[in-house]
């Protein structure tokens, strides 16, 4: 495995998915290349099937490129997903503790690491609740703490406030917000919303209509903490909105 340099925490070099064969193939990721530095909050954005959650699955080890490469340096990789997911024969506690017990961690570990990750997603006291007894949000945030309870370095995140109102989706986004800086993961983010890419991301990857090609790369220079209603977000969002829609004009989607 290629070491990589201490200041990458993800390299995906020249990285294409092809899937099917013959005259039913299709080409959903073509040449993407992009380097994340440890610690960094990416979102990748782009029209419905430009192959965004492809990529995702590819840098989270849920499938592998018919090209290029990618590699984490050996880093662990979590993930997750829009749909909570969450078993519903077990409470919000057992759910965050399933990683944990893949991992073998002794059970005392387990249940103060729960705890601690509930904490943290202000949930505290609710680890006896079961997933129909929590709103969408809550469960969500359950969602978050069993993602965290993977010990990632890496976390890819699909469009995981995607199904929620507003409201709960820009309280979510101050507590991803907050516990990324007091973890310092790095993000790899999903979203469709450019207004969101815009609140949380330090760079925008915007990625062409299928096949997915990474049309610009787009720093974010706004300084944290920002809100979603906030004017330099706007303005921005709506010059990333532009070059959106340029794509997908020029790809006939």
């Amino acid at each position: 495995m290629t070491v990589l340099t201490a200041d990458t925490a993800l390299r995906i070099d020249g990285v294409s998915r092809v899937f099917g064969g013959g005259a039913g193939q299709v080409r959903a990721l073509d040449d993407i290349r992009l380097d994340v530095r440890p610690g960094e909050f990416v979102c990748l954005l782009g029209a419905s099937g430009c192959g965004k959650s492809t990529l995702l699955g590819l840098v989270a080890g849920l499938d592998q490129p018919t090209t290029g490469t990618v590699d984490t340096g050996g880093r662990r990789v979590g993930m997750m997903f829009q749909d909570s997911a969450l078993l519903p024969w077990l409470t919000a506690g057992g759910n965050v503790e399933v990683p944990l017990k893949l991992r073998r961690v002794p059970k005392a570990t387990r249940e103060a690491r729960v705890r601690e990750l509930l904490a943290m997603v202000r949930l505290a006291g609710q680890a006896d609740r079961r997933p129909h007894e929590l709103s969408g949000g809550m469960r969500q945030r359950v969602s978050l703490a069993r993602a965290f309870a993977q010990e990632a370095d890496i976390l890819c995140m699909d469009e995981p406030f995607g199904a929620l109102d507003a409201m709960t989706r820009d309280l979510l986004h101050d507590e991803l917000e907050r516990i990324w800086r007091e973890t310092g993961i790095t993000v790899l983010f999903v979203t469709h919303d450019v207004r969101e890419a815009v609140r949380l991301g330090d760079r925008i990857v915007l990625l062409s209509s299928r096949p997915g090609r990474v049309a610009e790369v787009i720093d974010v220079a706004i300084d944290r903490p920002r809100r979603i209603d906030q004017p330099q977000v706007s303005e921005l969002a709506a010059a990333v909105t532009a070059r959106l829609r340029e794509e997908v004009a020029r790809h006939g989607h």
